[in-house]
Formats: C-alpha cells, sequence, structure tokens
C-alpha cells in the first residue's frame, strides 16, 4: 500500500525544507512507499523556489501549485484530487506533526481501517506550547461536537488524519474552502459508516512563520460544516452505512493473529 502525505503550503520558506526533509527520512526508514505532495497556496515568498529545488533531490517528492481559489482548505482539495497513493494524510507544513506518527498511523491502518484519526488529548497525546485562548475554545469546540454526535472522539478539529484512498472518493463533493475541512472529512466519514480508530499524536507550536488560522473569521465557516454534517446524519441514515460489524470483526481478528 503507498501512502500520500499532502503538505498544503503557504508562505513557508521559514520551514518547508526542514519540514519535508524530516518526513522524507523518517518514511524512508519506515520502508514505506510513499509520496510527498506539497501544495504551493500562491506563495508570495521563495516557498516554490524551495520546493523546485528538493524536488531535483528527493524523488518521492511531488510538488503542486495551487493557483486560485486560495486558502487552506482549497490547497488540500488540491492535494486530494491529484494523489496517487492507497492511503493519504493531511500533513502541516509548519511542523506541528511528528513524522513518526505518520508511521505509527500508517500501521495501524494496514490492519483495515478506513480511517485513523489522531488525538492530542487523550491518553498518550502530547501538545506543546499551545496558546491557552485557542486551546480554551478548541476543548468547547471539540466537546460540542462529540456530545452533538454522540461520538468518543474529542479533537475532531485536529488536521492529523488518515484515510483510504476509497474514503476520500465517498466523501466527496467538498464544501469547505478554509480549515474546516479538517472537520468535514472526519465528520462526513464517521456519519457515512467508515471505520476509524483513534490514536494519540503530537503537536508542536510553529517556530517560523505565522499561523494561517484566524479564530475569528472560522467560527460560522466550523459551525456551518458541522451542521451540515449533523443534518445529513439525521436525515441520511442508512444511505451511506456500511457494514460495520462485518469489517470491524475483521479488523479485531487482523490485531489478534498479531
Amino acid at each position: 500500500m503507498k501512502l500520500s502525505c499532502i503538505i498544503p503550503a503557504h508562505n513557508e520558506e521559514g520551514c518547508i525544507r526542514k519540514t519535508v526533509s524530516h518526513l522524507h527520512t523518517i518514511l524512508q526508514d519506515a520502508r514505506i512507499d510513499f509520496e510527498i505532495r506539497v501544495v504551493n497556496d500562491n506563495s508570495t515568498d521563495r516557498t516554490g523556489e524551495i520546493l523546485e529545488d528538493m524536488v531535483k533531490s528527493i524523488p518521492e517528492l511531488v510538488a503542486v501549485n495551487n493557483e486560485y481559489p486560495n486558502g487552506f482548505g482549497f490547497a488540500v482539495r488540491k492535494g486530494l484530487e491529484t494523489f496517487r497513493g492507497e492511503a493519504v494524510c493531511i500533513y502541516m507544513s509548519d511542523a506541528s506533526d511528528n513524522p513518526k506518527d505518520v508511521v505509527n498511523f500508517f500501521r495501524t491502518m494496514e490492519l483495515g481501517y478506513d480511517c485513523v484519526f489522531g488525538s492530542r488529548w487523550g491518553d498518550g497525546g502530547q501538545v506543546f506550547d499551545y496558546p491557552w485562548l485557542k486551546r480554551l475554545i478548541n476543548r468547547l469546540a471539540n466537546y460540542f461536537i462529540a456530545v452533538l454526535f454522540q461520538i468518543k472522539y474529542y479533537d475532531v478539529t485536529n488536521a492529523f488524519k488518515m484515510y483510504r484512498a476509497h474514503v476520500i472518493e465517498g466523501l466527496k463533493p467538498f464544501l469547505s474552502h478554509h480549515f474546516n475541512l479538517t472537520v468535514e472529512l472526519p465528520l462526513k466519514a464517521i456519519v457515512r459508516g467508515y471505520n476509524y480508530t483513534i490514536l494519540p499524536n503530537s503537536w508542536t507550536n510553529r517556530k517560523a512563520g505565522e499561523s494561517k488560522l484566524k479564530i475569528k473569521e472560522m467560527g460560522s465557516r466550523y459551525l456551518f460544516i458541522v451542521l451540515y454534517c449533523l443534518i445529513e446524519k439525521w436525515f441520511s441514515k442508512g444511505d451511506y452505512r456500511k457494514k460495520d460489524n462485518e469489517v470491524c470483526g475483521k479488523i479485531q481478528n487482523k490485531e489478534l493473529k498479531r
């Protein structure tokens, strides 16, 4: 199974080289068949130049330009339209994600899961230098989503997740233009009956560049997607559901054999 790592990048000249190189080294050492697909989201700094230079020495690196429209969601969607793996993960360009988590998630997906979701706040999760106000809003929003959808997953807004290619096809069309895509993908996957598991992952605040997430601008966009997925859950029940018990049984048997 080949893994595609999609990295959206907008004005990340200060960290994109280190982010890609570190991820590349870890995946190579793990002997995973992979590609790293960086989507340059109309950067006005040297991000594009750096990627062009790196492509010359890293055969697994693919640089894609997202010319218009721009934004985090559009950049990720561009990657989801062009990736070549049987599994795909979204990886942040600011080095906030840990490449070792990518390996762990991939090995878990090999057991047969459709999706592997990251959790930074539960047992085993780690968070470094998370702004206190952002943390408060994050915790309240995620508990609200968990209660609303009656799920035991309390980090839906976490961008670090992995999906099989057929799941991505099954979640289309995408509606989100911005960071709310990180909520649309898992909620649709859950509502539409794809099996998933939750693993701890770590998050470290960026050391270079500027965060692209603007909380004031995103509130209504997140709420729209949450309500959209909730309406689908209420009114489309049975339209997408798979034989979850059969699939989960096969996964449990694989885990027991290990």
